[in-house]
């Protein structure tokens, strides 16, 4: 347990500072966009940066957010339920969600290779896409690795989990 819960933390760390870079990246972009579209002409292929970056921001924030518990959850109804009713409901929830994203990684995956395959690239600056395409599935599976432990944690009774 203790392994993959350190393996998360160095994924979690190393996409949030990819995700930061690119997000910074954004916004040094549009704000350079707004100035030149104000003196002169807008930078060409703004529209598609922006679509690849917030991918990766999105793809790369997805785990961190997992980790800490800071999606959105709607727990009126299963806080009257028992703990133990609780837990298992975590348990099926960490368990189709570990398979979900899962199983978007490995397609996004597969259309990232088909995109490489065909040499598929942007319109206007034509730049490849399938390395944005593969970090997203990346963001994906660490998502679900996430959600692995998660689940192997719940499985697991409190005392194990402490040594």
């Amino acid at each position: 347990m203790r392994y993959l819960d350190r393996l998360n933390q160095v994924l979690i760390r190393l996409l949030t500072v990819i995700g930061g870079f690119f997000l910074v990246a954004m916004v040094l972009l549009i704000c350079a966009n707004i100035f030149s579209r104000n003196v002169w002409v807008p930078i060409k292929g703004t529209f598609e940066l922006m679509g690849f970056f917030g991918a990766v921001v999105t793809a790369f924030a997805l785990g961190y957010t997992q980790a800490g518990k800071g999606h959105i959850a709607v727990d009126v109804l299963i806080n009257t339920f028992s703990a133990k009713t609780r837990r298992l409901l975590q348990m099926v929830n960490n368990g189709i969600c570990t398979v979900f994203f899962g199983i978007a990684a490995w397609q996004i995956a597969v259309k990232a290779t088909t995109l490489m395959k065909t040499g598929e690239v942007t319109e206007t600056l034509r730049i490849i896409y399938y390395p944005f395409t593969y970090a997203v599935a990346f963001g994906c599976l660490v998502l679900a690795l996430v959600m692995l432990t998660d689940l192997l944690k719940n499985l697991t009774p409190p005392k194990e989990r402490e040594s």
